[in-house]
């Protein structure tokens, strides 16, 4: 007698039987699923959870345990439906590329996406016929049907189905034993679990095609990377794809480069080159931030960006991070590129001899940090190989911790109001790898929860995603059409203060070890002006555009207006510059318009006599005319209030 947990009560069956007989059974029998607490459409159940695993619904029961049924609507049941559409689009492909080698197919945030070698190229044009030989799969309503295999067996399958990059993937596992999936004619190496026939897969897409190095090193081939994604419903994936196409028009490289903020070039791959309008915005954050640090007693520093090794040992990098540092040997000693800012704050601590009374102390810095990544995961401002972070360490005393994360917290949530974010936190844990002991860990996580829970701060537990070094405190930010990045960071360090032995002179006279956080609100500049640029659309809003106020005579008779104009708006801080082109007005209406400008002053002959001037904004259109000081008064106050 198998005794199954199943929503709010128990059931019992006789000897072993599938997750899908026990579907069955509660489908017959509707008014004990109810009892149960089981709801919805058990004909929608795609993937079940039996004992913490997620399985397929041909799994056999074998013994008691709690069960639990997801759909297409759950996040579990979603990831397997997506999964199983990147075999299904693996099926369709080896049947119209026959010869086709296969790499890896996982899912990924909103879809999926199938790395193969095919012997002919595939082109987005392509994706339509691939879309419709998965169509006829679908129809096929082939089972999805796993099997255990021993490893060496799997090996020799694979050779035979000259699936080179599947025996690469068996022969690294270090199991005796693979499982794979079969539909229809299609045989995978996969872990699983998958939706019980292709047939359940209702709504799909396939997005884009692009090139892929095999196990992302440059050395190895160059496999067709198809991306694609799934939903439950038609109207689901619409919505999805409509957002996507609103992501394309806001494209942060797209607008980035037609608003001349920022470009890259092949002798620096990953690394932006900032042009004076993206310069502009770069620098309105920076002082925006450093205005909010100055309110909160931060004192700011700047540290060099090239340091011994002897310093990355000590932190712990060269163990832990190695892999994406820039390393460089001269007169036989190593240097590193800094990727993190916080051994040069920690060396400025440890120049001075410090009391508990001048902690917390508050030590920012707006620098520069390079990492390495790999030129298949570089996209625009988004992943970048230098970039400038909003860094401050703050120093402080157990004591004083709580008190100092909430004013990071309280700090962190102004800033975001400021742009108009909405945002959701999260509570990231001890990673497997990382450095410092069990106490430690569990004292500094007990800290971060404390200080949310007594500011009312809802959050989730993200288990595993803290640092190496210490806990943290992550900000996901929502933008205008849904979408969710992360930024700023707050991270708690006990370990640094001992592998650095730093220390400051208790209220008992005696040395004991600060504790060190780390915070980042923005992150990474450059990452988050992308963010904004899409956010946006590239429409900022007046007190973050890099031109405020564009003045555009009527022909060159007015130029010297335009320039005393133009100077008397300089003199406010009003950001504008003048367009004295001898194209018609209409033309330079337009062109300020695609610039995003958001107001533009035109003078001609009309306005020169009456010492007025005509005003257009970017959004509200024609406003009329007004004395010069009116028209200043309006942009002032908009800036004033950060509009």
């Amino acid at each position: 007698m198998l005794e199954i947990k199943l929503g709010k009560g128990k059931i019992s069956f006789d000897g072993p039987l599938t997750i899908k007989k026990i579907i069955g059974y509660l489908e017959d029998n509707p008014v004990k699923a109810r009892e149960l607490g089981v709801h919805g459409d058990l004909n929608d159940v795609l993937v079940a959870d039996y004992n913490g695993s997620l399985v397929d619904l041909s799994s056999v029961i074998a013994s008691g345990g709690s069960l639990k049924f997801f759909g297409a609507e759950s996040e579990e049941g979603l990831d397997t439906l997506r999964h199983s559409a990147s075999h299904i689009m693996a099926q369709a492909v080896q049947r119209l590329y026959p010869g086709s080698k296969f790499g890896i197919g996982p899912t990924i945030k909103d879809g999926f996406y199938y790395d193969i070698e095919t012997p002919s190229q595939i082109n987005e044009e392509d994706l339509g016929k691939i879309e419709k030989e998965m169509g006829k799969i679908i129809i096929e309503n082939c089972e999805f049907s796993r099997r255990e295999m021993k490893k060496n067996d799997a090996v020799e399958f694979f050779k035979k189905a000259n699936q080179p990059y599947k025996v690469e993937i068996i022969s690294d596992i270090a199991s005796e034993g693979v499982s794979v999936y079969s539909q229809g004619e299609f045989t995978d190496l996969c872990r699983g679990p998958h939706i019980p026939s292709t047939n359940y897969l209702k709504a799909y897409k396939l997005l884009s095609v692009s090139g892929a190095y095999w196990r992302g090193s440059e050395k190895n081939a160059m496999l067709t990377r198809i991306y694609g994604t799934a939903f439950a419903d038609r109207k689901t994936l619409e919505k999805h794809i409509t957002m996507l196409e609103e992501a394309r028009k806001r494209d942060h490289r797209k607008v980035g480069k037609e608003l001349g903020l920022f470009s890259f070039h092949e002798e620096g791959p990953g690394l932006p080159f900032w042009k004076h309008k993206g310069l502009v915005l770069k620098n309105i954050l920076i002082d925006h931030i450093r205005e909010k640090q100055n309110e909160l007693g931060y004192i700011e520093v700047e540290t060099p960006a090239l340091l011994r090794d002897i310093i990355w040992k000590t932190s712990g990098h060269l163990v832990n991070f190695k892999d994406n540092m820039f390393l460089t040997e001269r007169e036989e000693e190593v240097f590193a590129l800094k990727p993190m800012n916080c051994p040069g704050a920690i060396l400025i601590y440890k120049e001075d001899i410090h009391s508990y009374k001048e902690l917390p102390l508050k030590i920012a810095e707006f620098g520069k940090v390079h990492r390495f990544e790999r030129s298949g995961v570089l996209q625009g401002l988004f992943r970048v190989r230098g970039f400038t972070q909003d860094d401050a360490h703050i120093f402080t005393t157990p004591e004083k911790l709580k008190s100092s994360i909430i004013e990071i917290i309280k700090l962190v949530d102004a800033i975001y109001k400021d742009f108009g974010f909405e945002y959701t936190v999260g509570l990231s844990t001890r990673p497997e790898q990382s450095m410092g002991t069990d106490e430690q860990w569990d004292n500094a996580i007990v800290s971060l929860k404390g200080a949310l829970d007594e500011t009312g701060m809802s959050y989730t537990i993200n288990e595993g995603e803290g640092a190496f070094y210490g806990p943290k405190i992550e900000y996901n930010l929502k933008d205008a059409i849904g979408r969710t990045h992360q930024c700023g960071t707050i991270q708690l360090d006990m370990n640094n203060p001992e592998r650095f032995d730093m220390n400051f002179v208790a209220e008992d006279g005696r040395e004991h070890r600060p504790i060190m956080l780390h915070r980042a609100i923005l992150g990474s500049l450059e990452r988050f002006i992308g963010i904004l640029i899409e956010n946006y659309g590239g429409k900022f809003p007046l007190w973050l555009s890099p031109v405020q106020a564009v003045i555009l005579p009527i022909s060159d008779k007015f130029n010297n207006y335009a320039g005393k104009i133009e100077e008397k708006l300089r003199k406010k801080r009003i950001r504008t510059e003048s367009d004295l082109s001898s194209e018609k007005l209409g033309y330079k209406i337009r062109k300020a318009q695609m610039n995003k400008v958001p107001y533009m002053i035109i003078i001609g002959e009309k306005e020169l006599e009456t010492r007025t001037v005509s005003v257009r904004h970017r959004d509200r259109g024609d406003m009329g005319s007004s004395r010069l000081d009116q028209i200043l008064k309006i942009i002032l106050e908009e800036n004033a209030n950060r509009m």
